[in-house]
Parts: structure tokens; C-alpha cells; sequence
């Protein structure tokens, strides 16, 4: 554990005795939240470019992305082992038997020790689950559900395309098969208060949850988001809101979840809104120092607002 929170950096060096870099792949994959099996256009926030690198291409092979990542990562950090990153839309809408040939591809090279599966709680079943299961015999193995908020008028508002009851069946039928299992959720929705966005905290915590993603709402450029946005301006948090929002719902949360994403970046070209004009390393500095100057520290206050 991290001096203020459960941080992914150190859990994972403790884990595996050395640092872990992901290695990001862009397979090609699709969304049922797109291509019309559960409705067309995506969540009104999606650009998967203001998170996808440059290195991550669908135009190369599975092989040469992960290729590609490790000569990068190897040459800059010194690093030696991997975990491979499937990102980029639903990483498990394709036939149980596509999946096993996608994924194996990725784990070709003795450097790669484990994936981790970005997807939606609509595009898991059973087979799916018992593919992933067999895996995590030999690798490591992260399923990280988008649920982007606990809410149903947020989940209508954003054109999510599923409920709440989805992702907690999800997150159950994933318990107890050596997969870990994630979430990710955004703060700043303008449908929520926020009182209901720290809330979530103790939701999130009441679930078998192993790790946590979340970042605040990033309005980018070409989104049904960002013509709302500009049509009629709503909150977005300014950078000391939400590093005091952040610090508070972290305290809020179960210190056992590992903390994997703590805010977002998205490139300056497609940023409409909140623009902070800081580093990765900047924002890093100042949530420690929020911690640090609150006498904060992940867990402080959790079970402390449950039934509140």
C-alpha cells in the first residue's frame, strides 16, 4: 500500500517482486452500444481517442502492438515483463473461440504474464467467464467492467445501454474464479449531486471488487457530449474541486480495493472542458499533497456514511 491509498503501482510490484507495464492493444473489437445490437452512436462521452496511444492500432497486427509496446517500455523504463492491455471499445464481444485466438496471440512472448480486459457488463456469459477462468490458471487475468456510474438516470443519460442490475450480475458471476475484477466509474455526470457521486464509494465497496478506476468527466471533442456541453454549459469540476472530491471519496472507499486510475488526460487537441493545464506528474503530486495536507488516507471514513 501506497502512503495515502491502495495504489496499483506498488500492489502489483509486491505481487510479482518487479514492476508490471501494461502494453495497450486495439484488436479491432466493436460495441453492442454501437453497431445497433443494443443501439447506435456509443455513450454521448466516447472519443477513444482521447485515451487510446499512438502505439495502439488496430492497422497492426496483435502481434506487432504487443511487440511494439515491449521494445518501447523495455528501452525507456528497463522493464521486463508485461501484462497485455486489450482497451479500446468491448474487449469481449466476439465468439468465446475468436477470444481464445485474440487473446493467446497477445500472450505468445514469455514477457507477458497476464492480460487485462477492458469491457461491458452486457458483453460477459458463462463461457466467456470459463474461457478467462482457464487462463488465470497460468496468467494473470483482469476483467475491468465499465459501469461509469451506479444510477440509472445517469446510465439513460450517457445512452449507456444497460442498468445497474447488469454490472452487479456481472461482477457476481465473476467472483470465485481466479479472475480479478474491475470497475470504472466517472465522477461529474450533471444528472448526480455530489453527495451522490461520493455515494458511490460504499457501493462500489459493498461489491467483490478488487480494483477501481475513476476520473473526472472530460467533455472531448466529435461526442453527443460535447454539442450538449456547447448548447448549454453544466458543471464540470475545476482542478482543486476535484482533487478535494477525490481525496473524500477515496476515504470513503474500502481500503482493500487497489486504485488503478485516479484522473484523466485526455489529449489538449480534443479537450473542450475541464482544462487544468497539468502534467500527469503534476496532478499525481497534488492528490498526495491533498492527502497528506487532510490527514487523509484511503478507508479512514469507510462504513462510516453506509445506510446514510
Amino acid at each position: 500500500m501506497s502512503k495515502f491509498y491502495n495504489a496499483f503501482g506498488p500492489y502489483i510490484r509486491k505481487k510479482f517482486g518487479d514492476n508490471i507495464y501494461k502494453v495497450n492493444i486495439d484488436a479491432g473489437f466493436t460495441c453492442p452500444n454501437r453497431d445497433g445490437t443494443v443501439a447506435y452512436g456509443g455513450c454521448i462521452y466516447c472519443n477513444n481517442d482521447s485515451f487510446r496511444p499512438s502505439s495502439c492500432s488496430p492497422s497492426l497486427s496483435i502481434e506487432d502492438q504487443v511487440s511494439n509496446g515491449i521494445a518501447y517500455l523495455s528501452k525507456r523504463y528497463g522493464a521486463r515483463r508485461f501484462i497485455a492491455y486489450f482497451q479500446p471499445y468491448t474487449n469481449t464481444y466476439a465468439s468465446v473461440e475468436e477470444l481464445a485466438r485474440i487473446y493467446s496471440r497477445a500472450m505468445k512472448r514469455p514477457e507477458v504474464i497476464g492480460i487485462a480486459i477492458g469491457t461491458r457488463p452486457d458483453a460477459i456469459d458463462n463461457e466467456k467467464l470459463t474461457l478467462l477462468e482457464a487462463l488465470a490458471k497460468d496468467y494473470f487475468v483482469l476483467i475491468e467492467y465499465g459501469i461509469q456510474s451506479l444510477y440509472e438516470k445517469s446510465l439513460e443519460f450517457i445512452n449507456r445501454g444497460h442498468g445497474y442490475d447488469c454490472f452487479a450480475e456481472a461482477v457476481k458471476m465473476t467472483g470465485g474464479r481466479g479472475i480479478y475484477t474491475g470497475a470504472h466509474i466517472i465522477a461529474g455526470f450533471p444528472t448526480e449531486t455530489r453527495e451522490e457521486m461520493l455515494s458511490m464509494a460504499e457501493d462500489i465497496s459493498s461489491l467483490s471488487i478488487d480494483f477501481l478506476k475513476i476520473h473526472q468527466l472530460q467533455v472531448v471533442r466529435d461526442t453527443r457530449l460535447a454539442r450538449i456541453y456547447g448548447e448549454s454549459p453544466f458543471f464540470v469540476f475545476n482542478y482543486r474541486e476535484y482533487l478535494d472530491f477525490l481525496v473524500e471519496f477515496i476515504e470513503r472507499l474500502s481500503p482493500d480495493i487497489v486504485l488503478q486510475r485516479l484522473f484523466a488526460t485526455a489529449p489538449d487537441d480534443i479537450l473542450i472542458a475541464p482544462k487544468w493545464f497539468k502534467s500527469r506528474q503534476e496532478i499525481t503530486r497534488d492528490i498526495d499533497r491533498s492527502f497528506q495536507d487532510r490527514g487523509a488516507m484511503q478507508g479512514r471514513l469507510f462504513g462510516s456514511f453506509a445506510g446514510v
